[in-house]
């Protein structure tokens, strides 16, 4: 079993945007008849190597080339969108997925794209209570009267009461507003003080806590599979390396997040055996027979499909043979 990963990042000297998006369609179309769980994409604004603004347009793209490929949004910044405009939004793609598509949805932690929306950061928390509010009962399908207008989206969504959303984020302010809405949560950190505050939360706002996944720290967050694993690191270690880079400097020093690495050059990313791994086969079967999916980020970095693609190829046989072992 595998997950594929796409946030489009491809800084200039890399490859094309429009090979990379040409690229995930057809990976996502390959992949969903040879065992992949889901696609996911994240959402990320005004970044200098093209981090994916636009994460529904791609998904609606993939799910007009799929069939049954689960697709999950993680995670949407909220207080960027206007809820209106998103439940229409969501409502569509509900429509056009027949109910793939699921969101985790968090609040932001970068200045630079609250500078770019023209929105006070300050206010973030706030704007995500008000929006979430209002964007749930949009998803119902019904009329809603909201600060003296009546709003009513349409077409109403194919999954009644509009689709799977959950909240993330690695704060006890986040976790009390997603137990305050009933939903469930995804951690950035493995803290179990938080999967407690959760869980009473929820109890204290009458709702059964939902689904949670907390990292497990020992486990990759982004997965390769080679023959060769010093050819391997030769080739891919570049585009691994900006991925790691990049994420780490939009966090500022936050080492909470598990998916973080704060390594500075390619024999420390692998060295550090932490969320960047490139497995051999017979590590790969190993670790999905231990009952774990492969993390397939295969554009990782803006990595050129024609590389990229013997990677996933490999990583696709890997889990057919594990699944058939099993």
């Amino acid at each position: 079993m595998f997950t594929l990963r796409f946030d489009m990042r491809a800084p200039e000297k890399h490859a094309r945007p429009s090979e990379l998006y040409a690229a995930a369609l057809e990976m996502c179309a390959w992949a969903e008849t040879r065992g992949a769980i889901a696609a996911v994409l994240s959402e990320h604004h005004g970044t200098d190597d093209g981090h994916l603004p636009s994460p529904l347009i791609l998904a609606a793209a993939i799910a007009s080339r799929t069939e049954r490929l689960a697709i999950i949004l993680a995670a949407v910044p909220i207080p960027f969108w206007d809820p209106v405009r998103l439940a229409e939004e969501m409502s569509v793609l509900d429509i056009l997925s027949n109910g793939r598509v699921s969101y985790a949805f968090g609040i932001g932690h970068r200045p630079e794209e609250y500078q770019h929306f023209g929105v006070d950061m300050r206010r973030r928390g706030r704007l995500a209570d008000e929006k979430l509010a209002l964007l749930l009962e949009l998803l119902k399908g019904e009329p809603v009267v909201h600060e003296g207008r009546r709003i009513h989206v349409t077409p109403r969504c194919v999954t009644a009461g509009g689709p799977p959303i959950m909240l993330a984020g690695g704060s006890p302010a986040a976790v009390k507003r997603a137990a305050k809405y009933g939903l469930g949560f995804i951690s950035q950190t493995n803290s179990l003080a938080l999967k407690e505050l959760y869980e009473s939360a929820c109890h204290a706002h009458g709702h059964a806590p939902g689904f949670t996944q907390f990292p497990d720290t020992s486990a990759p967050t982004t997965v390769f599979v080679a023959d060769e694993l010093d050819r391997a690191w030769n080739e891919l270690g570049p585009y691994l390396l900006h991925d790691a880079l990049t994420a780490a400097a939009y966090r500022h020093g936050d080492d909470t997040v598990a998916s973080i690495s704060r390594a500075k050059t390619v024999p420390e990313l692998r060295a550090a055996e932490g969320p960047y791994r490139i497995f051999t086969t017979d590590d790969a079967v190993a670790y999905m027979r231990g009952g774990r999916s492969l993390p397939l980020v295969p554009l990782c970095g803006g990595i050129p499909p024609s590389l990229a693609w013997p990677y996933l190829e490999r990583a696709v046989s890997a889990s057919a043979r594990a699944h058939q072992n099993s």
